[in-house]
């Protein structure tokens, strides 16, 4: 995978996810919800975000949970549009954010704002929704 989010401030906030045993998941990936407290590293925009993961996850050791934070500042790279300060955003795809509206909020892919302008395809900081 590519464009991990890199931690600033670090997140409070910690949620015990499930994710596919066989699967590697490196640190700073951007999950989302693929089920029941079930979660998948992003692979395309408005998906349910899960938090982003704090450890990476090496598949085919028998375990099955990761620890996704979801709060602190997070620098994560946007899609091929700029975004603004204050802006809020949404998962736009693998590993990757966008300029949420309102649907994005009704799925549950907002993931937070921006603290800071932001070019395309950029790295930025986010600060994370906490919840």
């Amino acid at each position: 995978m590519a464009n991990e989010a890199v931690c600033i401030e670090a997140p409070r906030i910690i949620k015990n996810r499930i994710v596919a045993e066989a699967t590697n998941i490196p640190k700073g990936t951007i999950l989302y919800f693929s089920g029941d407290n079930t979660a998948s590293a992003t692979s395309a925009a408005d998906q349910s975000f899960a938090g982003i993961t704090i450890e990476e996850f090496k598949g085919g050791e028998g375990l099955t949970n990761v620890s996704a934070a979801m709060d602190g500042v997070w620098d994560i790279v946007a899609t091929a549009a700029a975004n603004v300060l204050g802006e809020a955003v949404a998962i736009g795809g693998a590993n990757l954010i966008v300029s949420a509206d309102a649907a994005d909020i009704l799925n549950g892919a907002f993931i937070g704002y921006l603290q800071e302008t932001q070019d395309a395809s950029e790295r930025c900081r986010v600060a994370l929704r906490g919840y």
